[in-house]
């Protein structure tokens, strides 16, 4: 054998041992990096949670359990008061209100709100190795497949919008295409049309009748639903799908992402006759004291299969409790949902965003702490991509702070998020930073009084701005706009930043999402209209 070839054997032996070794040290870091668990709770209270208002009625013993062997934070906001923003900022690390959807909600026939070029903390997560399951309440939207392929019909509020549907079509622009491996869910909230389960893009059973309930607490409109589809049965189901994932994962070497998103204490509130009247409160009650014990099942799960210990399980909600769980009745029991909070769902009051927010991570999160830090839905993002070492782009979560320096019981300096964009039912803003909360509104911007549309008299003689010190002022109970012009001029120059900017985070400015429509991004600053 010649010098030359040996040489070259030499070489290509030592390239194999170092591609080898690289090998096993990428599976080394994909392996260590942890198991997430997101559970999204639907129009759930912050005072819902005992261990967060010891003084309400409710018994949560599970989610206490969760909190004491974990982090609570105090101080954390959804996006928005009401559900599919928050479930946009959620998975995108954007605000809402960039993309198309100004204001509102979608129903269970709207078409998809992300596009598939947007990158999503499951797409993000799968490019890293993980396998990524989502289960449960969708609400963003995706394309059923249409009869003639000319959608006539409304937007899915009554039952003859579902007419055009082909229930036996592909659904596309579903979960699978913005990351996920694995999805199973229906479209909207649980009180929309159609009530149908779909798997990975595919409806389980046909709709074979129309069901409707018109119950004060168990109502749902009338719609197309599938034989499989039990309304009372769903939050259960949904619980026994995630316990699936779990069993299956436990055998894998392979990471992974599981979003449940619950479609509970939302309307209908159908708590199982087991629970019915185990709060002593209303069926509301009864109902998330059914979400606690489900949770505690899901939990022990997680022990049971050995995943405890590097598993991250994230428990939050996706906004404010609603009126329909009963507020008077609920108050008249000593029972309040939103706490010391001025407001509910829908609102741009506290109320109405500020919602539980507990992490346990046994690898890295401390038990019993308690974080006062400022943080938002849109924060899981940048935080997963920190954790994964995945470094974001400036079109990417253009509105999300990680929160692993919080997980880990410091900060960065610089990266902390020091400010927040709060945003209500009917496209109202406010700006949050320190102990100051400026609101753009003279109003509620949501139901609660002042009501934008039925208290418009009252609202007349207000100021048009609204100006708290929450430190001093935790119920928004005195308007100090008028002592304080400076910190008016103040937090709206920052909003208005921000929203110019298309982001919050540091990076490149980005655009926001036009529509046809005429949108005033800055619509509360007298005189001054901008796309």
């Amino acid at each position: 054998m010649t010098w030359t070839i040996m040489r070259f054997k030499i070489v290509i032996t030592a390239f194999f041992i170092f591609m080898t070794q690289a090998n096993r040290a990428q599976e080394s870091a994909v392996q260590s990096y942890p198991n997430i668990v997101y559970v999204l709770a639907d129009d759930m209270g912050y005072g819902d949670v005992s261990v967060y208002h010891p003084e309400n009625k409710i018994k949560t013993p599970h989610l206490d359990q969760l909190a004491r062997e974990g982090m609570l934070f105090t101080d954390a906001h959804t996006s928005s008061s009401v559900c599919t923003p928050t479930r946009y900022g959620i998975l995108t690390g954007r605000y809402n209100w960039r993309s198309t959807l100004k204001s509102g909600v979608l129903t269970g026939k709207s078409k998809a709100l992300i596009p598939q070029e947007r990158t999503t903390v499951a797409s993000m997560l799968k490019s890293k190795g993980y396998h990524t399951a989502f289960i449960g309440k969708w609400h963003l939207g995706w394309d059923w497949a249409l009869k003639d392929g000319l959608d006539t019909t409304g937007e899915g509020w009554n039952k003859e919008d579902f007419d055009i549907i082909d229930f036996s079509g592909p659904v596309t622009n579903n979960p699978n295409d913005l990351g996920f491996d694995y999805s199973y869910g229906h479209a909207g909230s649980l009180d929309m049309a159609p009530y149908v389960y779909v798997e990975n893009g595919r409806v389980t059973a046909l709709p074979d009748t129309i069901t409707v309930n018109k119950g004060k607490y168990s109502w749902w409109r009338e719609g197309p639903t599938g034989s499989d589809f039990v309304h009372e049965k769903v939050t259960p189901h949904f619980f026994e799908k995630a316990v699936k994932q779990i069993e299956d994962a436990a055998v894998k070497k392979q990471p992974f992402f599981l979003y449940l998103a619950l479609p509970s204490p939302h309307t209908p509130i159908l708590p199982a006759a087991e629970w019915q009247g185990k709060s002593g409160l209303n069926p509301y009650g009864d109902f998330v004291m059914m979400i606690d014990h489900y949770m505690g099942e899901l939990i022990e799960k997680i022990k049971s299969a050995g995943l405890e210990a590097n598993t991250l399980i994230i428990f939050t909600t996706d906004n404010g409790c609603s009126p329909a769980a009963g507020l008077e009745e609920l108050a008249k029991k000593g029972h309040f949902p939103g706490a010391e909070f001025r407001g509910h769902k829908a609102d741009i009051f506290e109320g109405g965003h500020r919602v539980p927010f507990i992490v346990k991570w046994p690898a890295v999160v401390d038990a019993g702490k308690k974080r006062e830090d400022l943080i938002c839905t849109t924060d899981l993002m940048a935080t997963l991509a920190d954790i994964v070492d995945y470094r974001l782009n400036d079109n990417e979560g253009e509105d999300s702070f990680s929160m692993l320096p919080l997980f880990n019981g410091g900060e960065k300096d610089g990266e902390k998020r020091l400010s927040v964009v709060h945003h209500s039912i009917n496209g109202s803003f406010a700006f949050r930073k320190g102990n100051w909360k400026l609101i753009t509104v003279p109003d509620s911007g949501g139901w609660s009084y002042p009501h934008p549309a039925n208290d418009k008299e009252a609202i007349a003689q207000m100021p048009a701005f609204q100006l708290y010190n929450l430190k001093d002022d935790p119920g928004e109970t005195m308007n100090l706009e008028d002592k304080y012009p400076e910190k008016v001029l103040e937090l709206t120059s920052m909003l208005t930043d921000q929203i110019k900017k298309g982001r919050s985070t540091p990076g490149k400015d980005q655009n926001n999402d036009k529509i046809d429509s005429e949108w005033h991004q800055i619509k509360f600053i007298a005189g001054q209209k901008t796309e």
